[in-house]
């Protein structure tokens, strides 16, 4: 199996799926059944096969691992895939949340159900070859592509909006990631190569980038990267696309497509800019602090189920931002921790929305009350991620944000001080959405007859309730597979900067 093409199997599996579904006819209500059938198939194979990379991963080096490279077009870009302890995780939490999202279509999806399946296969093959992809042209292909599928979700099977929001949400992704592709060219002119290994490898002097054009180079990834996150300013466009986003495009833009800024951070802007990284990072640092205080008290005015938690999701990733660009260990362990823990309880939540919105297709706030009456194991399951979002110790969600603040106390005591409000807010926002949703009496007329989680909603949702918690009281399988790789990422940085030095030092002298 060692030469077995895993990652390439894994990455198109799904887009073998959707041919299958194409060759389906719709014509009857079978036809619909057998096409639902087959795309959950084939995300549960995926996520089986995308086990076996968990499995056989060797978590004591830092180097790629299931390492695949076909040349396409000479030193430009090549067919080159593999994955490390920082990337490795992200393919399994996109397999795993996968089957989940086809479960929540099953029935509130009934327009069109080929192209909603189709889409969804389509879009997890290319988030997959994100995270596999080792030549930044073949990321890139993949990072924008993904970008389609999204859009067609939200704009065809969305709310009233959905055309205004999925124009937002493409037309902002899509203007960052014009320059982005400006600086992949700058690297290739500069470096001759765009083949990721190598450009990482400090012992090659080509791949080292001047320090005077680095900071161009990162300006234009972060414009990009923050606009996928999405930081503060500009995050207009989320919450937009999760109101009006279908349940399961909603779960998997937040559990997934916004980590591929944090991913790509810590695959490209740390690693291949350090000097200009370190220049900027207390831009990061200030930025992120706002995004944490000033989304977490627009949540507190929300009105709509949706649009509170997409909020709460811009103040989450001000965490995971802040993290990435301390360099030290708790910080960058903190912040893969984040966006993992993140992508589960965001998605889960997101899944709740969902159930009372399929059976009383309103998001709005006021329109609830009492629910603990007749959804007792409802009221549980939402409990458990509200706290779990808060960062409740013994949940995932603190992990992440204590070592965040860990490492950004040991770095500016200051702008931790004003992270650390973001806990207070969040618990603020979390207990009072529960309060008004969940608890108090059951005055509404049209709640009393609302019925608790059917056997499909509790094959959804119970996993996340043992994943939530597991990861919450034992955090250690996440951090051996991420550790070789962080602290290969954090000495190279440090070297690098000391180069950098020396040369400055030098060049004066």
């Amino acid at each position: 199996m060692t030469d077995w093409p895993i990652l390439t199997m894994i990455t198109f599996m799904p887009l073998v799926g959707a041919l299958m579904i194409m060759l389906i006819p719709t014509d009857n209500a079978v036809a619909e059944r057998n096409i639902k059938n087959v795309a959950l198939f084939t995300t549960v194979i995926t996520f089986i096969a995308s086990l076996y990379i968990w499995v056989n991963f060797d978590e004591t080096t830092a180097g790629f691992q299931f390492v695949e490279r076909y040349e396409w077009i000479g030193s430009f870009m090549s067919y080159h895939m593999g994955v490390d302890g920082i990337s490795m995780l992200f393919v399994i939490l996109s397999t795993f949340l996968m089957p989940f999202c086809i479960l929540a279509s099953w029935k509130s999806v009934t327009k069109d159900v080929k192209s909603y399946m189709i889409a969804f296969l389509v879009l997890e093959a290319f988030m997959i070859g994100v995270f596999c992809a080792l030549d930044i042209m073949l990321f890139y292909i993949f990072f924008e592509a993904g970008l389609i599928p999204m859009f067609l979700i939200i704009g065809i099977w969305g709310g009233k909006r959905r055309v205004y929001a999925s124009f937002k949400f493409f037309l902002y992704t899509l203007l960052g990631s014009v320059l982005m592709l400006l600086a992949i060219m700058a690297i290739y002119w500069q470096t001759q190569t765009t083949d990721i290994v190598l450009l990482l490898d400090p012992s090659r002097a080509e791949s080292v980038i001047p320090a005077s054009m680095q900071t161009w180079l990162w300006l234009a990834f972060f414009a990009s990267f923050a606009v996928k996150m999405p930081m503060w300013p500009v995050h207009t466009w989320l919450p937009d696309a999760h109101v009006e986003a279908p349940t399961a495009g909603s779960v998997v833009l937040a559990a997934i497509l916004l980590k591929m800024g944090g991913y790509g951070f810590l695959r490209f802007s740390i690693p291949m800019f350090p000097v200009a990284s370190d220049d900027f990072a207390m831009l990061v640092f200030v930025l992120s602090a706002i995004a944490i205080i000033y989304t977490s008290l627009v949540a507190l005015m929300q009105e709509d189920i949706k649009k509170l938690i997409a909020y709460s999701s811009v103040a989450h990733m001000g965490y995971v931002t802040m993290g990435i660009f301390t360099m030290n260990a708790n910080g960058v362990q903190g912040s893969l921790y984040q966006m993992l823990s993140h992508g589960l309880v965001s998605g889960a939540l997101f899944l709740c929305v969902g159930v009372v919105y399929d059976r009383m297709h309103t998001r709005e706030i006021a329109a609830y009350g009492g629910l603990v009456n007749r959804m007792p194991k409802y009221a549980v399951v939402f409990l458990i991620f509200t706290m779990a979002n808060v960062g409740l110790p013994g949940t995932s969600g603190f992990v992440g944000e204590f070592l965040v603040l860990l490492g950004i106390f040991q770095v500016n005591t200051w702008i931790a001080l004003f992270a650390t409000t973001g806990v207070i807010l969040s618990a603020a926002y979390g207990l009072w959405l529960y309060r008004r949703v969940v608890l108090g009496s059951l005055d509404k007329e049209s709640l009393k007859s609302i019925l608790d989680l059917d056997l499909r909603e509790k094959a959804i949702i119970y996993p996340l309730v043992v994943l939530v918690i597991f990861y919450g009281v034992y955090p250690m399988p996440v951090f051996d597979a991420t550790e070789a790789s962080v602290n290969n990422l954090i000495v190279n940085y440090q070297a690098a900067l000391e180069a950098a030095k020396e040369t400055a030092q030098a060049s004066l002298k």
